[in-house]
């Protein structure tokens, strides 16, 4: 049975990886090499990776590709993304390759508005402290000049701070509300920080307070939240529903019909709203990578803003008014261009400069953008020819690369299966079927 081990953070990182072998792995030294094939041979760039975070063993590399021909706000862009899911990067790319003679990708920041929160107790009356807080929110901001200053000069700051009592909810809970602008970084040190102040302050103006005299003040936590349903940006295409005329032999009201009704189902039926919207998170959360963001916390977010009317329903709508056909989608997308992995990853780097260094707030449209044109793509294969027709094409390599096709038998196997559904059973029999042909 394996043992705890002390001190494992101090090992080298040879040591650690020796360590996880002998106890976890029977000691092979394939497994030990895997890990070193990894590694990256420029010292000083693996020195970066390794201290990005703790006891780090190795690299776990993900694609990175671009997605090219998006047209957003009559400017174009190739959007990198960093996923793993076949078929992605070329949906977004089809996507954006059908938008682009339709007038393209229109986008608008409906607000750029961050939530933080010191949650606290107390028990005593609470007209008392509502007429305290009047009196300590000045004090807040006062305190907390040292960290806003050169957030303000960016245009950013500590917008309001307010007292809410949470009573209703959980006795004697209450909390400091306070909505922060980051400019262009996410921005979550920047407010835990003034958090962590505003929970100092609060604390130390109580016990000096004759107005709580009697009652006491219990501070539990300082810290951000995730969901940031006033820093959402829509997305939206449209075109004449003559333009969608053809597809897959429909018409284009057929077509915009079908569409519709894919999105109202989502809408009225949670399972499939979670597949729908998994589907949109595929192309935000592969751009929020690239760009090095929290994809965990747009995460929590979206999916919190999904289910904010009281069910758990699609992000994206849907409408034919008039002869125009509109698809659209609003979302809450936290993001930076500034600070953490954005100076240091030399790939996020290479990320923004690729999408011409933009700002927040054009990085959450180019971000929701991908979203939207992820489930375009998703729809208009789920109404027309069926979702696993293009996804199966693109996940041939993985199947052949799992079964150790040579580069011969790859090349003509994707020639064979180009007419017809590259299944896996229907794989591996082809596969087989050839293999034993060369070898007679």
């Amino acid at each position: 049975m394996p043992q705890a081990i002390a001190g494992f953070s101090k090992l080298s990182k040879d040591a650690k990886i020796e360590w996880v072998s002998k106890t976890f792995t029977q000691d092979k030294p394939e497994i030990k090499a895997l890990l070193k094939q990894y590694w990256l041979e420029d010292q000083s760039l693996q020195q970066l990776h390794d201290e990005f975070i703790e006891n780090t063993l190795s690299n776990f590399f993900l694609p990175l590709g671009v997605a090219p021909n998006f047209l957003i706000n009559e400017q174009l862009y190739a959007i990198p993304m960093a996923i793993e899911e076949s078929s992605v990067v070329a949906a977004a790319a089809k996507a954006a390759k059908f938008w682009l003679d339709r007038g393209g990708f229109k986008t608008e920041v409906l607000g750029t508005e961050k939530i933080g929160q010191v949650h606290f107790f107390y028990d005593g009356d609470t007209e008392k402290l509502q007429h305290f807080f009047e009196k300590l929110e000045p004090i807040l901001r006062k305190d907390c000049a040292a960290l806003t200053d050169n957030m303000e000069k960016r245009g950013g700051g500590i917008s309001k701070i307010e007292l809410r009592d949470k009573n209703s909810d959980l006795q004697h809970y209450y909390q400091i509300h306070a909505v922060f602008e980051t400019a262009n970084a996410m921005g979550a040190n920047f407010i835990n920080s003034c958090l962590e102040q505003f929970a100092k302050s609060l604390q130390r103006e109580a016990a000096q307070s004759s107005l709580l005299a009697g009652s006491s003040i219990e501070v539990v936590m300082s810290i951000l939240s995730n969901y940031v349903p006033q820093c959402v940006v829509k997305a939206t295409v449209s075109c004449p529903v003559a333009e969608l005329e053809g597809i897959e032999g429909a018409s284009g009201e057929e077509f915009a019909k079908k569409m519709i009704q894919a999105v109202q189902i989502a809408k009225a039926e949670p399972h499939r709203a979670v597949t729908h919207n998994k589907g949109i998170m595929n192309g935000i959360d592969a751009v929020v990578i690239a760009t090095g963001n929290d994809f965990r916390a747009v995460e929590a977010g979206v999916h919190a803003y999904a289910a904010k009317d009281g069910m758990y329903s699609s992000l994206t709508h849907a409408s034919l008014q008039d002869g125009i056909f509109s698809f659209w989608i609003e979302v809450p997308l936290a993001l930076g261009t500034v600070g953490g992995l954005t100076n240091l990853h030399p790939l996020v780097k290479w990320s923004l400069e690729v999408l011409q260094r933009p700002s927040a707030k054009q990085l959450m449209e180019i971000v929701a953008v991908a979203g939207l044109a992820q489930n375009f793509a998703a729809l208009h294969a789920l109404v027309t020819s069926g979702i696993q027709k293009g996804h199966m094409k693109m996940h041939l390599m993985n199947i052949l690369n799992q079964l150790g096709a040579t580069p011969s038998e790859k090349e003509q196997l994707i020639q064979e299966f180009k007419q017809q559904t590259a299944t896996h059973s229907n794989v591996v029999q082809a596969f087989e079927k050839l293999r034993a042909a060369s070898t007679k």
